[in-house]
């Protein structure tokens, strides 16, 4: 049964940091693009930062140059850095593992993300 686990989630000021981390059980981690979604209460789940197994990156234009995604095929792990954090940064943020060949997709369960004075 594939997993994915996130952490880091939390409560933090505006202005400040984050790191988020997934741990991924699929097998063959390196094909996969993995990326990060965020979801608020009474929205749509929209795209955050991705990246393929080559290693291209894609970003929300509402969070180019505060996050950053990177991932450690050694570890199957895929992190997002987030800095500059905002109030409307506040979401529960979801990691994900695609593998579009073989139409394989999975989720996490996710962490919460509170930016607030």
């Amino acid at each position: 049964q594939v997993q994915l686990v996130e952490s880091g989630g939390g409560l933090v000021q505006p202005g400040g940091s984050l790191r988020l981390s997934c741990a991924s059980s699929v097998t063959i981690f390196s094909r996969y693009t993995m990326g990060w979604y965020r979801q608020v209460p009474g929205k749509q789940r929209d795209m955050v930062a991705r990246i393929t197994s080559d290693g291209s990156t894609t970003y929300a234009d509402s969070v180019k140059g505060r996050f950053t995604i990177s991932r450690d095929n050694a570890k199957n792990t895929v992190t997002l850095q987030m800095n500059s954090l905002k109030p409307e940064d506040t979401a529960v943020y979801y990691c994900y593992a695609l593998r579009v060949v073989y139409g394989l997709e999975y989720w996490g369960l996710g962490t919460q993300v509170t930016v607030s004075s």
